[in-house]
């Protein structure tokens, strides 16, 4: 029984992670736009741009900001560890 399967699978692997790293980087930045983006096609949301008779937790939680963080949340505490797992992966396979 040969087991030339097993050397093919971490090469295939590593193959795949590229496009996937790269995607994951993305999530972040591309969610930050879409919260911009928003912000700037629906002003009437942002509260901060007309805050009368609002409290500080109508400024705080608009959905375009929540949006925007989100995506700052998800670049700094979960696609920069992800990242630095699928790079030791790569580098295992090599």
């Amino acid at each position: 029984m040969e087991t030339s399967l097993v050397h093919e699978i971490p090469v295939d692997a590593a193959r795949r992670s590229a496009p996937r790293a790269r995607a994951v980087s993305l999530i972040g930045p591309v969610t930050v736009a879409v919260g911009v983006i928003w912000g700037i096609l629906q002003p009437y949301r942002l509260t901060i741009l007309h805050p009368r008779g609002q409290g500080l937790w109508w400024l705080v939680a608009e959905p375009p900001l929540l949006v925007a963080t989100a995506g700052v949340v998800f670049a700094l505490v979960v696609a920069k560890p992800l990242l630095a797992d699928l790079e030791k992966h790569d580098a295992a396979a090599r």
